[in-house]
C-alpha cells in the first residue's frame, strides 16, 4: 500500500523531477547491495561482450537460488561494470538499474525520496517524470 497524505492521494501524486547525470552514485557502495539481471538481459549481455552465458555468469554475475545478481567489487562494494567513466554497460543495463530512482523503496515518502537526493544529483532536477508513468516503472521487472 503506499504511503498517503491528508488528501488520501500518493505524495508524488504531481509527478517527481530525475534526470540521470551517469554519475555512478547509485552504482557505488559503500554498501552492498543485489543487482537483479534476468535470463534475457544475461542474454544480450553476453552478446555485447562476446561471451557464452555460461561464461558470463562464472566471470560477472553471483547466483541467489535461482536467480543472477551483477557481482560488485569486494574492496568497494561497487558494480563490477562501474567504471571511472561511468557504466561500461550503460546501454544494457538491467531493467532494475533502468529504474532508479524510481524504486519503491525510495518513494515510500518524501524523507526517502530526499534521502536518495543526497546521494544522487538528479533527484529532483530534470524531465518531470508524471505519477502514471512512474506507477509503470515500479511495475517493470
Amino acid at each position: 500500500m503506499n504511503k498517503t497524505n491528508k488528501n488520501n492521494s500518493v505524495w508524488y501524486i504531481a509527478g517527481l523531477h530525475f534526470e540521470c547525470l551517469q554519475c555512478g552514485n547509485c552504482c557505488a557502495g559503500p554498501e552492498e547491495g543485489v543487482i537483479w539481471i534476468s535470463r534475457a538481459e544475461t542474454e544480450k549481455l553476453a552478446v555485447y561482450l562476446g561471451l557464452t552465458v555460461s561464461q558470463l555468469r562464472k566471470k560477472y554475475l553471483k547466483r541467489y537460488g535461482f536467480r543472477y545478481s551483477i557481482k560488485e567489487d569486494p574492496s568497494s562494494k561497487d558494480c563490477i561494470f562501474l567504471t571511472n567513466k561511468g557504466c561500461s554497460i550503460y546501454d544494457l543495463r538491467p531493467a532494475q538499474c533502468k529504474n532508479w530512482p524510481f524504486w519503491a523503496s525510495n518513494l515510500k515518502t518524501p524523507n526517502h525520496w530526499n534521502a536518495a537526493a543526497q546521494r544522487c544529483p538528479g533527484i529532483n532536477k530534470g524531465k518531470l517524470y508524471t505519477f502514471e508513468k512512474i506507477e509503470k516503472i515500479k511495475k517493470q521487472k
